[in-house]
Order: structure tokens, then sequence, then C-alpha cells
């Protein structure tokens, strides 16, 4: 019980103690009468209150977007350039020349010459010579074989398909509304300098062999320095995850078993015996006989007459005179037209509405049984005669 919850017990304790009617001065003269004590309880009551929760919903709203929409149009424009046209003129002027006129003459000369016969005689001898007759023997050999003899046989085996059935649930779907903010993503090592000459004072050093400190003679000494490393700050997103109810089909897979006859081929091995012809070929050796033709050839010497006539070309000098055409070729200028088609690209402004998500969120209220705690006075009777005693 609570300190106010005490208080107000009290109070009413007061009260109801207050309007009670006087007992008697002594417990003798009142007799053995019933006495009644006040008790303090706390009761516990429903109520139906009223609560609200946040539902969020999905909104569309209309906004007009303005865009620039490319047009192209085809304009018709003149293109004015200048040409050099060629003018040819022809004119004839007189030339006179000197040329060579041949002047043929006709000559004979001897041209006799003696022309060897050759007279071909033919005459025939004998010739032995030795051939290789092949003589052909057909014989019979036995030749085993096998052979595969395919057998079929039909046998039922389970077959487990899978079938997709579609089945449609609801889920809850974050969509990310971040931004991009700064973020140290590494550090990046400092630039290395070249090596350059540099005193370096006397240092200790410990040989890891032998355990031995060993120290190093001051001087100058080549040494490499690095420079501070660097912070490298990147843009990096920042989600900020909103949660959506969107439905979502997907495919269940179920199996189903059913019976596939298969036919199942297999090779039965045969032997079979089979007579094969062979053919063997045999050499003869034979002694034949021909005759062979050869020629003699003998050479006759006969001489023939020949008279050649032989033209003998002269050059005659003459004077002549021709008409020569010369042609002269000026340029004109002129001018010209030419039309030309261009695309011209225009940007048209175009207004269009969109739908554009956004989400609200409403309180829904419901209702729900809370209990409130009540203190309330009840009266206790108390056993007279254990007053009396006491």
């Amino acid at each position: 019980m609570t300190a106010s919850q005490s208080v107000r017990c009290f109070l009413a304790a007061l009260i109801v103690i207050g309007s009670l009617p006087q007992a008697p001065a002594s417990a003798q003269d009142a007799g053995c009468a019933p006495a009644y004590r006040y008790v303090c309880q706390t009761v516990y009551e429903e109520q139906q209150v009223t609560c609200y929760r946040t539902v969020n919903e999905t909104a569309y709203e209309e906004r007009e977007i303005t865009r620039q929409v490319p047009v192209y149009e085809t304009q018709q424009r003149e293109r004015r350039y200048a040409v050099l046209r060629p003018v040819t003129e022809t004119s004839t002027r007189r030339e006179r020349y000197t040329v060579q006129r041949p002047v043929v003459e006709t000559q004979y000369r001897d041209a006799s010459y003696d022309v060897v016969r050759n007279i071909v005689e033919t005459a025939e001898r004998e010739e032995r010579y030795t051939v290789q007759r092949p003589v052909v023997e057909t014989q019979m050999r036995q030749e085993q074989y096998c052979v595969q003899r395919p057998v079929v046989e039909t046998s039922y085996r389970d077959q487990v398909r899978t079938v997709m059935r579609p089945v449609t649930t609801c889920r809850t779907q974050y969509v990310d509304q971040g931004c991009y903010v700064d973020q140290v993503v590494g550090v990046q090592p400092g630039a290395t300098t070249g090596p350059r000459l540099q005193y370096v004072p006397p240092t200790q050093t410990v040989n890891p062999a032998t355990g031995v400190v060993q120290t190093t003679r001051p001087g100058l000494a080549w040494v490499t320095q690095q420079q501070p490393p660097q912070q490298v700050v990147q843009k990096v997103w920042k989600p900020n995850l909103v949660a959506v109810q969107v439905p979502m089909t997907q495919m269940v897979p179920e199996q189903v078993v059913e019976k596939i006859p298969v036919q199942v081929t297999r090779m039965v091995t045969e032997q079979h015996t089979r007579e094969v012809p062979v053919q063997v070929c045999r050499m003869v050796t034979e002694e034949q006989v021909r005759k062979v033709p050869y020629q003699t050839c003998r050479q006759v010497v006969e001489r023939v007459e020949r008279q050649v006539p032989v033209q003998v070309c002269r050059m005659v000098t003459e004077e002549r005179v021709r008409e020569v055409p010369v042609t002269t070729c000026r340029m004109v200028r002129e001018e010209k037209v030419e039309p030309y088609s261009v695309q011209v690209c225009k940007f048209v402004t175009k207004v269009e509405k969109v739908q554009v998500p956004h989400v609200v969120q409403k309180q829904v209220p419901y209702t729900s049984t809370i209990r409130v705690p009540k203190t309330v006075m009840v009266r206790v009777p108390v056993d007279p005669c254990d007053a009396c005693a006491g």
C-alpha cells in the first residue's frame, strides 16, 4: 500500500468513527454487546481505456514536373559558292615542215642453200626376256566373330517432380531514405623522401645470434625519411530505414511422385562362324621371245637454188605545209546556289503529372482493459467476549 492510500484510509476511518454512536462508559454497564472494527482494503476495478497506436501508410501526392523535351525540325537553307567554268576557243595556224618520203626499189640476191635429207631404214632383231606371270588361287578359311544383339526390357521407376505453387505473403520492406556524410575511411601513409646524407649519433644494437651489445660509431649516413600519415575522408551513405508493408508472391516448391516407364536396352553377345574366301597370288617365271624393230638413218646432201627479191628503201626529202589547230582555254567565274537541309533541335517545355509516394503516420484508436486500484472501508466484527475478558 502506498503513502497516499494509507492517508485516505486513515481519513475514512476517522469519518466513520465520528458518525458511530457513543459506546457505554464501561464494558460491565453495556454488557457483552457486539463490536465492529473497520479495515482498509484495496479493490481493483476493470475499466475500458481507449489508446492510440501509430500506423504508417503510403500516400501518393500528385505533382507537376516541368522538363525540356528536344524537338527536331528540318529547315531548308541555301549555300552560295563560286565556280570556275573552262571556256575552250579553237584557232588555226599554218606550219611548214620537212618530211622524209620513202622510195622502195626491188633487187634480187642469191640465197641458194644445201639441204641435208635423212633416209631412215628399218630392220628387226630377236630379244629374249623373262617375265613374272601372276597366278591367283582362291582358298577358304574359317573366321569367328562376335555379334551384339540388343534386348529391350521395360521397367518402371519413381520420378520426383517439383511443382512451383504461388503463395502471396506480406513482408515488411525497409526503404532507405538516408543521405551522404563525411567519414574517415583510412589513413594514407606519408610519402617517403629519397635517401639523403645526415649525421647519425652513436647507437647500441644487440646481435640476435650472439646476444652481444654492439655500439655503432657516429657519423654521416644515408637516411630515408617518411612524411606523417594523412587521413582519407570519403562520402559515405548514412541509411535511414522506413518500414513499408509490401505484398510478395513466392513460388513454393511442391514435390509430386510419378511412375515413368523406362526401356533399358542391353546387348547380348553371340559368337558366329563364317567361311571367308582368301585369294593367294603367286608369281610364275616364264621366258619369252620378242622381235624388236630398230631404224638406221643415213644423210644425203642436196643443193637448192633460190633467188630472193630484196626491197631497198631510200628516203627523199620533201617540204609540206599543214594547218595546225590551236586550242585556248580560259576560265569564266560563275556563282551557283545549292539548297541543303539542316536539322535544328529546339527544346519545348512539357508539363507532366507524376505520383510521388510518401509515408503518412496515422493514430489508430483501440480499446484495452486496465485494472484501477481503489481503497474501501470494510467493517469486520470483533468478538465481544474477548473484548470483555480483556
